[in-house]
Parts: structure tokens; sequence; C-alpha cells
């Protein structure tokens, strides 16, 4: 125990330093992985077009520009009406053109039938794609609703009658005018509709059958 307690204290081993490396010489090939060098063209104007791959066409990925009528028509609001709403919204329409007609204009036959117009647009717009065929059945009636107050006829209830259905027989031009616009319109968006449906009904079935 004493031998121990009187042997001399270990002395600590200190890190060795190693030596300084040189820096190679000029000139010299140092070892090391291989760098790859990208070599860059020299950059196009502002006014410069991008050069054609070899091989091919360019193909151009952007949109087409839609045109301000398309984008006017979608601003719109676009409620859907039930058919017996959208005869509703064309009848009330159209009688009040034909009140401000008989105010402002004095009955004029020719405003009232460019006023017919839009209207009818918008009925066969607004109106759910259940009820597309109630739109041109619905556009006549409500020409008739508003050629009442610019009819005019004296005697009676028989009197105006008859000067409604001289009207509708002598602006008859007016009447088969707007009814085939909605009736176009109406055409359109039936055949949207299809065509939705057959996608619909196909990305199913490509939807089922890569499915396990």
């Amino acid at each position: 125990m004493e031998q121990q307690r009187n042997s001399p204290p270990r002395r600590r081993q200190r890190p060795r330093q190693r030596p300084p490396v040189a820096p190679p010489p000029q000139g010299a090939l140092v070892e090391g992985p291989p760098r790859t060098v990208v070599r860059r063209g020299p950059r196009p104007g502002p006014g410069a077009r991008p050069e054609r791959p070899r091989g091919g066409p360019v193909r151009r990925t952007g949109r087409r520009p839609v045109p301000p009528l398309v984008l006017a028509l979608r601003r719109l609001p676009r409620p859907r009406l039930t058919g017996l709403g959208a005869g509703l919204f064309a009848a009330g329409a159209m009688f009040v053109v034909g009140c401000l007609d008989w105010l402002l204009f004095d009955g004029s036959p020719v405003v009232y039938g460019l006023l017919f117009l839009p209207v009818s647009a918008l009925t066969a717009l607004w109106v759910r794609e259940a009820d597309l065929v109630t739109a041109p059945i619905s556009v006549p009636i409500a020409f008739a609703v508003g050629v009442v107050p610019i009819a005019g006829g004296v005697g009676g209830v028989g009197g105006r009658t008859m000067a409604v259905v001289t009207a509708l027989a002598v602006h008859a031009g007016w009447l088969y005018g707007g009814t085939l616009v909605a009736g176009l319109i109406t055409c359109v968006r039936k055949v949207r509709e299809m065509g939705r449906r057959q996608r619909a009904a196909a990305a199913r079935m490509a939807q089922r059958r890569t499915t396990p």
C-alpha cells in the first residue's frame, strides 16, 4: 500500500500536433472528385424570341384569352328559377316594360320588342336545367301579358281582348324573335348538360376500371 502511495504521478500525454500542410505549388494537379462545369450562353435580350427545340414545334401551354363578351356574361347573376318562377319573372318583367313604354314612349312597339329580346334571353339563362323546356313556352305568354298596357282598345273586356289579339298579330315578328332566342339558348344549355353527363359517366367508368 505504501509503495502505491509513494509512486510518482503519471504525466498526461499531450495530443500530437500535425505539421502544417504546405499549399500545393502553382500549376500542380490536385487530386479530388471531378467537378461538373455548366457553361451558360449569353442571355437573350428583352425582345428576343425563345429558341425552338430541335425535333418538333414549340407547344403553347397557355390558355386562349376569353372574349370580353363571355366575361361580361359570367359576371351577371346566375339564379336558378323553376319553370313557374321563370314564367312569373318573364310575365312581370314584360308587364313593367309595357307600362314604362306606355308612359314614356306612348306605347312604341319597337321599344317593346327590343326590350322583349333580353328578357327572353334572361329567362332562358336563369331557368334551372330540369325545367329548360318551360322557357320557350313561358316567353310568348309573357309577351302577351306585356302587350296589354300598350294595346289600347275601348268597349270593356271584349274590346281590350280584341286589341291584344290584334297587337299580337301585328307584332308577331318580335314574338317569334324572342321565342327563337329563348329556344336557341335552351338548346345550347341542354347540349352542354348532356356533354357534362357523358364526361362524368366516362370518368366514373374509367375510375371503376382502374380500381381493383
